[in-house]
């Protein structure tokens, strides 16, 4: 059974040291007594090796909001996976709002997504659709060609602790959360290429949904049979709004 993965990607916040510590602490707090889930926090870089130290005792899991492909070089701003090495266990790729604004491609998230399982993070890989796209009937379309992309520089995807995270970016932060049977149809999506490209993983791999998640519908998600948690990016920052989605994921974790 696939253990249920939620992780906050708190974005371009907190802006001081200090609340990033304190964010840390209360989500802490918050997921201590939940059991049954793989919580992640994805602070900005700057402020990694302060919440690495503020949760370093505890349940809580590390992730990276991005990372560059090579280990090193002139890519001025951008951070080599090897920086990463003892601060991050996770690192998100290919959210939209990466290729909306810092111009991400389909084949550049496929190169950063082999770089990470090669140096050992979980890749929580972002797939998803505009409401263009979604209006014109090419959601199947365009989430066909970001997975394969992004599963295209694995030799497999047993065992390479891969996750992959549905957001439909017409969802994100607006409030309009997609449904729970619209979302289980792409997730179902997702694991049957996951399947085809490599069969023993397909039932291994947890599949997130993203997009205005809240305590109140987080349920709706984590009762499909496809969906295994959800990338969380407002709620993340309320740690109890965080602790309410992080109850519901209990509330369908595997027994044990």
């Amino acid at each position: 059974m696939r253990r249920p993965v939620i992780a906050g990607n708190w974005k371009m916040n907190p802006t001081s040291a200090r609340d990033a510590r304190r964010l840390a602490a209360a989500v802490s707090g918050a997921a201590s007594e939940v059991r049954g889930v793989t919580t992640v926090i994805c602070p900005p870089t700057i402020w990694l090796g302060e919440v690495a130290r503020v949760v370093a005792d505890t349940s809580l899991h590390v992730g990276a909001q991005t990372m560059h492909f090579e280990e090193r070089g002139a890519f001025t701003g951008e951070t080599s996976p090897l920086m990463l090495e003892g601060l991050a266990e996770f690192v998100i790729l290919g959210h939209s709002e990466r290729r909306q604004y810092d111009g991400e491609t389909d084949e550049g998230v496929g190169r950063k997504v082999a770089s990470a399982v090669a140096h050992g993070l979980r890749p929580i890989t972002a797939v998803g659709e505009t409401a263009e796209e979604r209006r014109s009937g090419a959601t199947a379309i365009v989430i066909d060609r970001q997975v394969r992309a992004a599963l295209s520089g694995l030799d497999r995807l047993e065992e390479t602790g891969l996750v992959i995270a549905y957001e439909p970016v017409w969802a994100i932060g607006t409030g309009d959360a997609a449904s729970g049977a619209d979302a289980q149809a792409v997730a179902a999506q997702i694991r049957g290429i996951v399947r085809e490209l490599d069969a023993a993983a397909a039932d291994e791999i947890p599949i997130q949904y993203g997009g205005s998640v809240t305590g109140e519908n987080a349920a709706e998600f984590f009762g499909q049979p496809d969906i295994d948690g959800a990338l969380v990016g407002g709620a993340s920052l309320k740690p109890d709004a965080f602790a309410a989605i992080l109850d519901a994921a209990a509330a369908w974790a595997p027994a044990g």
